[in-house]
């Protein structure tokens, strides 16, 4: 259980730091909510060597703090609403079988930001906000694969050790 708890703690400071290194890259797509989402590759690989339980307090207690310290409290939900959503698909695809690490992340990217957009129709009540759809796919698509390819490295490297 020590072990456990380390751990845990390990993932939570990484994917801080990565929120905080994603601050401060200047990157400018000019649509709101496309990122690069560095602070996913310690969900993804939290996906695969812990329990899918602790992923999910994981990927809450990153998106509370990082909201807190980095941002406000229509970042925490955005990010939440995102977050819960990709992992949710992320878990299930992991589940299945069938899909690699890149095409869960993919996946992932690509429904975090479906998860943002849902939760931005509901704040302005209108569905004007679909146009972003196209982008936000793409960027999602596109951010989820290079994020795969380095869960997908570093589990490989991690392969050995038991969390």
């Amino acid at each position: 259980m020590k072990n456990r708890a380390a751990y845990f703690g390990v993932f939570t400071a990484l994917a801080l730091i990565f929120s905080y290194v994603e601050t401060l890259i200047p990157i400018s797509f000019g649509i709101p909510g496309v990122k690069l989402g560095l602070a996913n590759l310690v969900i993804v690989i939290a996906l695969y060597k812990i329990r899918p339980g602790e992923a999910l307090l994981l990927s809450v207690t990153r998106v509370a703090l990082a909201g807190f310290i980095f941002g406000n409290y229509f970042s925490i939900i955005y990010s939440l609403a995102g977050g819960l959503l990709s992992l949710a698909v992320m878990a299930l695809l992991k589940k299945e079988g069938g899909f690699s690490v890149i095409g869960v992340s993919i996946a992932g990217g690509v429904s975090h930001n479906v998860g943002q957009l849902i939760v931005a129709m509901l704040v302005v009540e209108t569905f004007s906000v679909i146009y972003y759809v196209p982008v936000l796919l793409a960027a999602g698509a596109i951010t989820g694969f290079f994020i795969g390819i380095l869960a997908e490295q570093m589990l490989r490297r991690l392969r050995n050790i038991q969390f």
